[in-house]
């Protein structure tokens, strides 16, 4: 900015000798105050660009360090919480219950960590998004959609509750195939490339139904009635995990019920598996729990 006002008044300077030139007494006192005033106009608007430029900086300054404030109080606060899970571990040893309850519990502070530290693999920046409509011409009421899978091919699996639909959508996202459920279906999760199992579950039924795709089509095959509601269904290893919605419950392919792996009666809908593991997620009266269920847990 000084190197352009430095210019500014060189140029003016030269125009100022050049029309000097010849001129008689009056002229060139009148050429001075010209020069004058034009200068002061180039030195003022100096200063307001830099008094401008200046208060601009001033605020971001102040941003800078409010921000970097409270990224230093987050820092510090996960740090601590951090450091007393640590002790509580080297506490518990190698009690595995112990063990699994103390990672349930300060799950929530190790992901706020990785977020801080930028390395959370769970941050997504949606770049864009599109709606599509799933309603079909056999349709009693407005589509609600509890359950949802991809298959292998691109093809999607969705479960429309209130019209006891399951419906095939193609990779464009049109309704090519669907199937009545003689219930209502609330969720539904993938067993093979081909082969999905939906929970199907009222007041009176309570089952798992599994369906094939079939050059797209939708075939009903095997299913097994439960002794309890059937809210949620996930697949692990050649297992079935099925929550009641205050329970969880581990059953083979088969429908034989292998054992109850847990229970909260404050707990409502529990979740979904993902990779290695099964994530619970229970709806508390006192907040959201997140339980992790394990090979061998």
């Amino acid at each position: 900015m000084i190197e352009q006002m430095r210019g500014n008044l060189n140029t003016y300077i030269d125009e100022c000798d050049n029309n000097s030139v010849g001129t008689s007494g009056g002229n060139e006192q009148y050429l001075k105050e010209e020069m004058c005033r034009s200068v002061l106009s180039i030195v003022n608007e100096f200063d307001n660009i830099t008094a401008k430029e200046l208060n601009e900086m001033k605020d971001e300054v102040i941003s800078i360090k409010g921000s970097v404030t409270s990224s230093i109080h987050k820092c510090t606060s996960v740090h601590n919480d951090l450091s007393q899970f640590h002790e509580i571990v080297q506490k518990i040893g190698d009690h595995k219950q112990l063990c699994l309850i103390a990672s349930i519990k300060c799950k929530h502070i190790i992901q706020q960590a990785l977020t801080l530290l930028g390395k959370s693999g769970k941050a997504f920046d949606v770049q864009s998004n599109t709606k599509h409509n799933v309603r079909i011409p056999s349709d009693s009421g407005e589509c609600f959609i509890t359950g949802i899978c991809v298959l292998p091919d691109g093809q999607v699996l969705i479960v429309d509750s209130k019209n006891q639909k399951v419906k095939l959508l193609n990779q464009q996202y049109q309704v090519v195939s669907h199937w009545d459920v003689n219930a209502r279906p609330v969720d539904i999760c993938l067993i093979t490339p081909s082969e999905v199992a939906v929970a199907v579950n009222t007041s009176k039924i309570h089952e798992v139904q599994f369906i094939t795709v079939n050059q797209g089509k939708l075939v009903p095959g095997r299913k097994f009635q439960l002794q309890h509601e059937c809210t949620g269904i996930a697949h692990h290893y050649e297992d079935l995990f099925v929550t009641s919605g205050e329970e969880l419950y581990k059953y083979t392919l088969n429908g034989k019920l292998i054992c109850r792996l847990y229970q909260d009666r404050l707990a409502y809908m529990p979740g979904k598996n993902h990779g290695e593991s099964i994530l619970i997620t229970f709806l508390l009266c006192t907040g959201i729990f997140l339980a992790i269920v394990g090979n061998g847990v």
